[in-house]
């Protein structure tokens, strides 16, 4: 298995994080041979920053197992004169496969962020985007999402987080992160995933486990369905917590072939691995 969405560091005042050693025993103790580690740059959802030369210093003893993405602030320097393409092709050199996590506090489709998506689709590499109210922001359907997926076609666009999952139903509540209870058909995620084959999407977190687990029949119909485009991941980041999604794909009925695209043959595409 490998795991697409994960962390090291301190990203929180009053947890440690995760240093590699830690992670490696948690990933043997559940099965899982790889992980995607994302770097973080910017301020807005957490404490700490782990930057990209910080990452690579981490994972430089263990890039067997745990790769590196790379990450930069958009807003750097004055608007328009920053330019990310040399600084993202040089880290990608010294050992990143893809770059995430993209955790910018600006609309999805704010020209800074498209300075960036520019450099990736130059580069033809991966980003895991988080959306929710703040960070990568969007109107209700995600149609700035859709036109960044519809402009840079060289990106692999991994989708993640509340405002991405809660597109799995057709009647998404705007005042709720994280919708419970069944699922209507026709969500936008359907129409996205069948109009675009640049976008893909981790199953990490609450936001990943609770889109497919909230209605279980129309959950596994998704899994199966998209099995092409969906990646196993748990963005795990603290001692002790809880990743419920590596059982549930592990009993969820799925067929090998199913199980092993989602688990592992995803990620390799994906990432280039």
């Amino acid at each position: 298995m490998i795991d697409t969405h994960t962390h090291l560091g301190q990203l929180v005042f009053d947890n440690p994080g995760l240093t590699p050693a830690k992670l490696l025993r948690w990933m043997d103790r559940h099965g899982i041979e790889k992980a995607v580690v994302m770097a973080v740059e910017v301020p807005e959802e957490l404490d700490f920053f782990v930057t990209t030369k910080e990452l690579l210093k981490m994972t430089k003893s263990h890039r067997d197992r745990l790769l590196p993405l790379c990450a930069v602030d958009p807003r750097h320097r004055y608007p328009g004169r920053f330019d990310p393409h040399p600084i993202i092709a040089h880290h990608m050199d010294q050992g990143c496969v893809g770059y995430g996590e993209n955790l910018c506090g600006l609309p999805v489709d704010d020209p800074m962020q498209q300075r960036v998506y520019e450099a990736c689709d130059r580069l033809k590499l991966a980003i895991v985007m988080h959306l929710d109210a703040w960070i990568n922001r969007d109107r209700p359907g995600l149609p700035g999402f859709e036109q960044m997926l519809a402009t840079y076609k060289n990106v692999r666009f991994i989708g993640h987080s509340p405002h991405f999952w809660k597109e799995i139903s057709a009647d998404p509540p705007e005042d709720v992160s994280y919708p419970k209870g069944p699922v209507t058909p026709g969500g936008r995620l359907d129409a996205l995933f069948d109009k675009y084959p640049n976008l893909y999407a981790d199953l990490s977190a609450g936001s990943g486990y609770g889109a497919i687990t909230r209605d279980p029949e129309f959950g596994l119909a998704f899994l199966k369905r998209r099995k092409d485009r969906l990646m196993f991941a748990t963005d795990y980041l603290r001692v002790g917590q809880q990743t419920p999604i590596i059982d549930h794909l592990r009993n969820a009925g799925l067929s090998k072939d199913a199980f092993e695209r989602i688990t592992r043959r995803n990620a390799e595409k994906v990432f280039r691995l």
